[in-house]
């Protein structure tokens, strides 16, 4: 397979289809683990692990930035950075209404990661 010829559920985090599968069953191919990689390294730091469980967990499937903001002992410049980073990952998706900012978690890609770190517990 070319480089150019990369398959639809990998450049497509959208996909609800599994890119994948699980990393206990086969090894992850080198177009998916560039891919994915970036979404990893976003979840890799506690304060963006926080918000995005906040957000993903958000009564309505969505939370105001106005909410996230209190929940931490950093300055809103330092969330909006982390949201930024969560964003540019493609793990949320953001609205601005008036002065503030709307978070919503991309569900299919959340399955995606999900997905590959399924363990059939028949197999352990």
């Amino acid at each position: 397979m070319s480089k150019s010829a990369v398959s639809p559920a990998l450049t497509d985090l959208t996909a609800d289809t599994p890119c994948c599968p699980p990393l206990a069953q086969s090894r992850i191919p080198a177009e998916t683990a560039t891919v994915l990689a970036p979404a990893f390294k976003a979840l890799g730091d506690p304060v963006r692990l926080q918000l995005m469980s906040m957000i993903a967990s958000a009564a309505g499937g969505e939370v105001c930035v106005c909410d996230l903001t209190p929940a931490f002992d950093l300055s809103g410049p330092t969330i909006s950075h982390h949201l930024k980073t969560l964003r540019e990952a493609g793990l949320v998706d953001a609205e601005r209404r008036g002065s503030w900012v709307y978070y919503r978690a991309r569900p299919a890609i959340l399955r995606q990661l999900a997905g590959l770190l399924t363990i059939d517990p028949a197999a352990v």
